[in-house]
């Protein structure tokens, strides 16, 4: 018996109690909470629900409590349930019913923790979308890890899912990066506000190399050329990163498109038409500020020129107009403006500003010898993608990111991450994975079999923590999906490990050399197996490999 399903079964006793005494069973919350009491000798799981309803029912808590606690012990599925303090109840499953965990693990592989709670939601996750000037770095890198994640426990959780990567390729930060192509390749010095290092004399000689007539051409020709040729060779540079770093999009979503498509003069006259855009000083206002944004936003500018808002407005009713239901923009640590700038522009094309969410994650910081790493071979101003899983690799570098919330700062010792020690968190988690693969190679060497026939032998300490922390994987995933935190994943793939490696060294799985196997050895290797099928759907669901051996 998961803790959900505890949950429904404490409901549906309350609801007979109450319901037995006329009493009204609609204040019972639509979930009850269920969780395991610090203290172990408290039993397995622990509800307040009592001391939540008793009063709206003219009842004294611990009095309904003890009702509830007589109606649950009758059932064979609960050993004991006791009244605590004021109207707490403390539940400890019967050995049957807390194995059963194991069996429906078993019988459902890699679907466990899988759900239907986000049934119906199309999502648009957008994430990483730096711009194509340059090699991802770290802040891109730890999206390109989250993202990721987030999609696959959303995915997890019954919705269908767009990984979506904004091209940005309109606007300034390409001239400049067109500009810094043309001077490398003419042997001058990078211009002002352009960019440097490695990768962009790299990109300059590709161009030359495939037509070397480039540099025939004059102005804005020659600017165009480099243009067009470079942002293509830096994009497919980023694309084969993030591949090898394991993470793909489906929709590569290019900026210029929207312009060239008239989809923001569309926007513009749409919002003329609406009444919420203003001219103003021969500029045209967004009325903002009447839909939780801090102010008024210009978009178009006196000169005639779209603002930079022009185009996200139009990007976000290009989403809805594909049908999306849920729109989650994942941005850097110096967009928190966008937040009700996006969803102002939202309501003011008259879509459901509730269906945009914008993450912001913050900056991440790599440290080597206590001192922080500040500089690329190739990039030459910031460390990049290929920089950081050259140095831990794709598992270590996307676990490191993932495991933090992305509300708070990160610094990764690199040292730590590459080390094979137990100090290394996915080192730690992939090698419980990898020892309980040994277990079960031995187990065939031996002719030992699971078996889920005899699970109620399972009564030791040990082995009842690691089935109540098997039978929490689904309600972290979906706590996963609604907080929009795929780091609750690791740390509980973490957890998981750490009981397994515990009950590894209390309890017997297989029998001694000479020994006959047991139905106590058969249950164990049935914990076992549904130990490392979760172990491999928690790593799974971040992207990180499940490794057989180590």
């Amino acid at each position: 018996m998961t803790p959900a399903d505890l949950s429904l079964f404490i409901r549906s006793t309350a609801t007979e109690v109450l319901e037995a005494r006329a009493l009204d069973a609609s204040v019972l919350p639509e979930q009850v909470v269920v969780e395991r009491p610090r203290n172990p000798e408290h039993g397995d799981y622990a509800t307040n629900v009592a001391l939540q309803v008793a009063k709206k029912v003219g009842m004294n808590p611990r009095e309904f409590a003890q009702l509830l606690a007589d109606a649950l012990s009758s059932d064979s599925a609960i050993e004991v349930a006791e009244v605590a303090g004021p109207g707490f109840l403390n539940i400890r499953l019967a050995a049957d019913a807390q194995g059963k965990i194991v069996a429906d693990i078993l019988d459902v592989g890699e679907q466990f923790g899988h759900s239907d709670a986000y049934a119906g939601r199309n999502v648009n996750l957008e994430f990483v979308s730096a711009n194509p000037t340059g090699p991802i770095h770290l802040g891109g890198t730890r999206w390109a890890a989250v993202g990721d994640s987030l999609g696959r426990v959303l995915e997890a959780s019954g919705a269908k899912v767009t990984r979506e990567y904004y091209f940005n390729d309109h606007g300034r930060q390409i001239n400049a990066f067109s500009e810094s192509l043309e001077c490398a390749a003419l042997g001058k010095p990078t211009p002002e506000n352009g960019y440097g290092g490695a990768y962009i004399q790299d990109i300059a000689q590709q161009v030359v190399e495939a037509d070397p007539s480039v540099l025939d051409l004059e102005g804005e020709a020659m600017r165009e050329a480099f243009r067009e040729r470079g942002v293509e060779l830096m994009f497919a540079h980023i694309k084969r990163s993030l591949h090898e770093f394991g993470t793909d999009f489906d929709v590569y979503f290019h900026e210029n498109d929207l312009f060239d498509n008239g989809e923001v003069d569309k926007a513009v006259e749409k919002l003329k038409a609406n009444g919420n855009l203003y001219s103003n000083e021969g500029a045209w206002w967004l009325k903002s500020s009447e839909y939780g944004d801090d102010k008024d936003r210009v978009v178009i500018k006196s000169d005639g020129d779209a603002a930079y808002i022009a185009g996200d407005i139009a990007y976000v009713a290009n989403k809805f107009d594909r049908g999306y239901n849920l729109c989650i923009y994942m941005l850097g640590a110096d967009h928190h403006g966008y937040i009700n700038r996006l969803r102002a522009a939202t309501a003011a094309m008259g879509y459901d500003a509730e269906g945009v969410e914008v993450l912001i994650g913050q900056m991440v910081n790599l440290v080597r010898d206590g001192e922080a790493v500040k500089m690329s071979k190739r990039a030459g101003t910031v460390i990049t993608l290929d920089d950081l899983v050259e140095a831990i690799g794709v598992d270590g570098a996307r676990y490191a990111l993932i495991r933090s919330s992305v509300d708070s700062s990160l610094d990764i010792d690199l040292e730590l991450w590459s080390s094979q020690s137990s100090d290394n968190p996915v080192y730690y988690v992939q090698y419980g994975h990898a020892r309980l693969c040994s277990i079960a190679r031995k187990a065939e060497t031996l002719g030992v079999q699971a078996s889920t026939e005899q699970l109620g032998l399972l009564e030791h300490e040990r082995e009842g923590d690691l089935i109540r922390t098997l039978g929490e994987f689904p309600a972290v995933v979906k706590a996963a999906a609604t907080l929009r935190e795929p780091h609750r994943i690791a740390r509980y793939a973490e957890e998981l490990a750490g009981t397994f490696h515990r009950f590894y060294d209390s309890c017997q799985i297989l029998p001694k050399q000479g020994e006959e196997a047991t139905e106590l050895h058969r249950a164990r290797l049935a914990l076992a197996d549904a130990t490392r099928q979760v172990l491999a759907n928690a790593l799974g669901l971040l992207g990180v490999s499940a490794p057989e051996r180590m």
